[in-house]
């Protein structure tokens, strides 16, 4: 899937134009128009920044336009996931208890941008860490100058380039945890995205965890 005519600016048009089809400005109780506004300072950095990196492929992306719980909620997104080709909305693993999901927030390694929309860069799905657990993909993921992704940064990935979820190719999102031994992920459920949780010390064949550039860059301060 890799692209030669890959444009960072021309992707950063499709993403937010995806959101905007996805009907995103909606649930944040925003016109189109003002949804635009929101994001739209952000277009110069990632076409800055992402110049360099290679064009997309099926595992890994050269920056995403993430938006936060603070702008539409964890649930409302994940039901407008769908795998690559598919049309089955990505459904909340029933494991997650009422009021429980806005426990997990972003460790404090990862430095994310307050508000409602930042960028990531160069993010992959870390199948290479697929049979490591969580504890074990993150010493590795460090040492090579790499930092885990959030459940929002997940939900983006997914949503903005849906192949980077595939069967045997899942992911954790070891980048956002609670205090416990959970660690939330995305896998495939009866033909849709889930998005569930397991234990910081297991191993699964078909899951790796997805990591990214350790640098996140936040909308600009408004005069």
């Amino acid at each position: 899937m890799s692209d030669s005519r890959y444009d960072a600016a021309t992707e950063f048009d499709r993403q937010l134009d995806r959101l905007v089809q996805l009907g995103y400005p909606a649930l944040a109780e925003l016109t189109e128009g003002a949804f635009r506004d929101l994001l739209a300072p952000l277009r110069a950095a990632a076409v800055a920044q992402a110049a360099g990196l290679a064009a997309p492929t099926e595992g890994r992306v050269p920056f995403l336009l993430v938006t936060t719980r603070e702008l539409v909620p964890v649930q409302e997104r994940i039901a407008l996931t769908t795998l690559a080709g598919k049309r089955k909305p990505g459904i909340l693993d029933r494991n997650f208890p009422a009021g429980d999901l806005p426990r997990f927030d972003p460790i404090k390694e990862l430095e994310v941008p307050a508000g409602p929309a930042y960028l990531l860069f160069d993010v992959d799905r870390g199948e290479e860490y697929r049979n490591l657990p969580p504890s074990g993909a993150l010493e590795q993921m460090t040492a090579e100058g790499r930092l885990p992704i959030t459940i929002d940064e997940g939900l983006a990935f997914i949503t903005l380039h849906p192949p980077a979820l595939a069967s045997n190719r899942c992911f954790s999102l070891v980048g956002s945890r609670c205090g416990d031994k959970r660690v939330p992920a995305l896998w495939i459920s009866q033909g849709a995205p889930k998005l569930g949780w397991c234990w910081y010390g297991n191993p699964h064949t078909w899951l790796g965890s997805a990591t990214a550039h350790p640098v996140r860059v936040g909308l600009p301060d408004r005069p």
